[in-house]
């Protein structure tokens, strides 16, 4: 819960009530490997702070391929703001790639905090505008590099996480194949 709140201070002061309000909407849950936190044509009724574990943004293709989008691990939220805010059917998946411990908030907890904290909505404005910066500020490096750059640029910003995912994901991410980042991976070491 701790590093929740530090979280959210850096968006915006809190008073000791607010806190206060804060640690009992938020439900701590425990995610299984390989679960759904967020499906794709349902509506997302929870976003969540991971405390621990490692998810993915995901989308299958017509032939049942998957596609990883981006990865989210400790110390962020996850879910599909979107979908949680208009009450409308997600197009994302979002899976756990490991066993996760997250701070959770439904829609009628989230609510109330809008309802008794005055800055609430600034800081969820804030938050997403973080979110999305970051994601689309990555997305448009990415796209500029070549396939070991993309690596090599991936292991700088995310530190220790191409160990903690499959290589297979890992190379979804990148728009490579398992193979070539096998290869990638041998010629850097």
């Amino acid at each position: 819960m701790e590093q929740l709140l530090a979280f959210i201070r850096k968006f915006g002061q809190l008073d000791q009530r607010e806190e206060g309000l804060i640690r009992q909407a938020f439900e701590k849950k425990s995610i299984p490997k390989a679960s759904y936190f967020v499906t794709c044509g349902k509506v997302n009724n929870s976003i969540a702070f991971v405390e621990s574990g490692v998810f993915r943004s995901l989308y299958y293709n017509h032939k049942g391929d998957d596609f990883t989008r981006y990865f989210i691990y400790e110390g962020r939220f996850i879910g599909d703001f979107q979908s949680f805010l208009d009450r409308t059917p997600s197009n994302d998946y979002i899976e756990s790639v490991t066993d996760a411990q997250l701070w959770s908030l439904d829609i009628n907890n989230f609510l109330l905090l809008e309802k008794e904290i005055k800055i609430w909505p600034l800081l969820m404005a804030k938050l997403y505008g973080f979110v999305i910066e970051s994601k689309l500020k990555t997305a448009n490096t990415m796209m500029n590099l070549d396939a070991r750059e993309r690596y090599l640029l991936f292991l700088k910003l995310y530190p220790g996480l191409a160990n903690r995912v499959p290589l297979t994901m890992l190379a979804s991410y990148l728009g490579i194949t398992a193979s070539s980042l096998s290869r990638i991976r041998k010629n850097i070491t």
